[in-house]
């Protein structure tokens, strides 16, 4: 089936599905329908709503309340329980988002390092992501340059992670084409007391976490450190990560609180490199032999600092603020070695009101974001490892402020029409403190600037089922690292990336099945590509001065009789140039054009347990010119999980039982010339994780 006929179906399927469900709350209303099936999401609601559960905090609300919030957005949102993912190994973004709607994560080789992408953002970055912007309970985590850091996220010391995909993230002051990711953490009110969990498995992977959480009268706290140790699959891919995840909120008066966090983050990961795609068939464990000769890794240390402060001020109106203070040390050994000292502070400021207008319910946002950064950057060869002689270095700046404001209408109380925009202003800054001879200095001060407005329309056409749609537009500027990536600093990019997008899609909830889909296409402008020599070199960012970003986002859960349920998150990735001068209409590389991933459950009284499966039916193009790709691939999975006194909970984690041998993700080259290349990264191998965790009351 080509992927036209798939959107096609889908779009029948968007409008088709409400109808269908429809006629089906109508039927189960009516008599002699099944009364017992009727009742029980009746009796399901009351059992989940525990009376004894503190009140929400300002600072960090509920996970229902999070959830109405974005019913109310007229586009692609979802919000992901963390109790989803912890019945099994929880350590990468994959673990944690891997069934969240719209959203492509795969590790490059088992590691917290992933390509990671919504709607093509970020579409080569297989390491320190780009093209999303990273929250943590509202607060950015991006550096100033938009870059970040997979590792900066504990995903076991979150409560609940938002995914507001492309323009549905305005109201978090995001400008990028993929929208915006926000971890919610417990606090002293949501935690248990006491927790604790040790996991471990395969390729002598062990990973452990303790939390403790509490309140006494108007203060809360809630702290989490948690140590990752793993040898992995591939040689010369260990990895060493310590975190310590912690805030304090304080009540200051009935409608004002602030909450303190604080971070640190040690990691330590070595780079087993890329792979030929003959390599990866057949001895998938193997390194690049020169990323074990230059013995090449990623370091870093990061301290950041963030306050939120949160005043209800009554008749539906509330005023933010957030801010951050993050501190970065880099050692990177690669073909050169990367030394960097970060500093990034970073100011948020939001107003919204919930209130009427001409008598109808209005809602209205307001806010701004300002982010600054210095880095120090010393490069030097790659003695085994170590620093040899120097090569470069500089001082770098960014800054990124932005101002947005959306209103939305209810015409009526199930009809929404949204209006909004945002404006952008971006500098990067390079200047060259040392200089080899015969070469001449780096220095440049590029500015950048966008203006992204956004018209939406959300209909709830019975409750439980609602249509939206929307127009939009993004922008994005280029990271620091884009700019200075290459052998050389590439001085100048025409501008930065601007699209334009529409959106249409439903979203569907009811007791036995729910639904979220959103078929979308973007046009973009100077799309921010930065491309390798064939052996993996960087060259540098280049614009692309057309491409179409279009696809289907698909996830659902369907309750089946004798206790099962089915589960699934289903993604239609059509990119492509648009009549470019050297690749014409070609796919752009690095992601596979279909992905799925599904586990059927099976719940019983003291355990549950199922299949899963990850199946990429088509490779992925290593290149531009579309001459060599990786093959698509099948990975069949395992888990079992049960909890016992109510106090303990344990899983078994089975992945990859048939021991596929794939490449996981690639990198991404102008043209291989249709020659196999080192640019692939293989996946795990066979694996089998165990889990055991331990909580108190509250």
């Amino acid at each position: 089936m080509s992927v036209s006929s798939i959107i096609r179906r889908a779009a029948a399927l968007l409008f088709v599905a409400p109808v269908s469900l429809s006629l089906s709350a109508l039927a189960a209303d009516a008599p002699n329908a099944g009364t017992e099936v009727a009742a029980a999401p009746v009796t399901t609601l009351s059992e989940v709503k525990v009376e004894g559960k503190a009140p929400a905090t300002p600072t960090a609300p509920t996970i229902d309340e999070a959830r109405a919030r974005a019913a109310l957005v007229a586009g692609g949102t979802a919000v992901i329980d963390a109790d989803s993912y912890k019945n099994g190994r929880a350590s990468t973004l994959q673990d944690a988002l891997g069934f969240a709607p719209g959203v492509f994560v795969q590790p490059r080789f088992g590691a917290e390092e992933s390509r990671i992408s919504i709607r093509g953002s970020g579409i080569q970055r297989t390491f320190h992501g780009r093209g999303l912007t990273l929250l943590q309970d509202g607060a950015t985590i991006n550096l100033a340059d938009g870059g970040f850091d997979f590792q900066a996220i504990e995903p076991l010391a979150t409560q609940y992670i938002e995914v507001y995909r492309g323009a549905n993230a305005l109201e978090y002051g995001s400008t990028t084409l993929g929208g915006a990711i926000n971890y919610v953490s417990p606090t002293g009110y949501t935690a248990p007391a006491l927790s604790a969990r040790l996991e471990a498995g395969s390729f002598e992977y062990r990973r452990a976490q303790a939390a403790v959480a509490g309140n006494v009268g108007n203060v809360d706290g809630y702290v989490s450190v948690s140590a990752l140790r793993a040898d992995s699959f591939r040689d010369h891919a260990q990895q060493d990560n310590y975190r310590l995840f912690s805030n304090l909120g304080l009540r200051l008066s009935p409608s004002l609180e602030t909450r303190l966090y604080f971070t640190f983050v040690d990691t330590e990961s070595e780079l087993p490199g890329s792979l030929t795609r003959a390599e990866t068939e057949s001895k998938p464990e193997l390194a690049n032999p020169g990323n074990i000769s230059g013995d090449q890794k990623r370091d870093f240390r990061l301290i950041r600092i963030a306050d939120r402060t949160v005043w209800t001020i009554g008749d539906g109106q509330t005023l933010e603020g957030s801010v951050f203070y993050a501190d970065k040390r880099l050692f990177h050994p690669i073909f050169q070695v990367i030394n960097q000292d970060n500093s990034d502070v970073g100011l948020t400021l939001r107003y919204a009101l919930d209130g009427t207008l001409f008598g109808h319910r209005n809602r209205v946002v307001v806010g701004t974001r300002y982010v600054y950064g210095e880095t120090k950057e010393f490069r030097a060869t790659n003695v085994r490892g170590q620093n040899g002689v120097q090569t470069d270095g500089s001082d770098q700046t960014a800054r990124s402020i932005a101002l947005y404001a959306e209103n939305q209408f209810f015409v009526t109380p199930d009809l929404a029409l949204s209006v909004g925009a945002q404006g952008a202003r971006d500098r990067r800054v390079r200047f060259d403190n040392f200089v080899p001879a015969g070469e001449t200095d780096g220095d440049f001060k590029n500015s950048y600037g966008g203006f992204s407005p956004k018209l939406g329309v959300l209909w709830t056409a019975q409750p439980g089922t609602q249509l939206f749609a929307n127009l939009s537009r993004s922008y994005e500027p280029p990271s620091l690292s884009e700019l200075t990536g290459g052998s050389a600093a590439t001085p100048l990019v025409n501008g930065g990336q601007r699209g334009t997008t529409i959106e249409i899609g439903s979203r569907v909830e009811h007791a036995i099945f729910a639904l979220d889909v959103a078929l979308y296409r973007a046009w973009i402008k100077d799309e921010l590509l930065s491309l390798n020599d064939p052996n993996g070199q960087p060259l540098g960012t280049i614009n692309a001065p057309k491409a179409i970003h279009q696809g289907l986002e698909l996830a659902g859960t369907v309750k089946l009789p004798y206790h099962l349920t089915f589960r699934s998150a289903y993604l239609i990735n059509d990119f492509r140039f648009d009549n470019n001068a050297t690749y014409g209409d070609n796919r752009l590389a690095g992601l596979p054009v279909q992905s799925l991933r599904a586990d059927l459950s099976w719940k019983g009284p003291w355990f549950s347990a199922g299949p899963n499966v990850e199946w990429i039916p088509n490779g992925t193009w290593i290149d531009h010119a579309n001459s060599f790709s990786s093959d698509g691939y099948t990975l069949l999975g395992f888990r079992v999980s049960g909890a016992v006194a109510g106090q303990w909970n344990w899983f078994v984690d089975g992945r990859n039982l048939t021991d596929e041998k794939y490449a996981a993700t690639t990198g991404v080259i102008a043209n291989a010339g249709g020659r196999d290349a080192r640019q692939f990264l293989p996946g795990d191998g066979r694996a089998v994780y165990l889990g055991l965790s331990w909580s108190s009351g509250k």
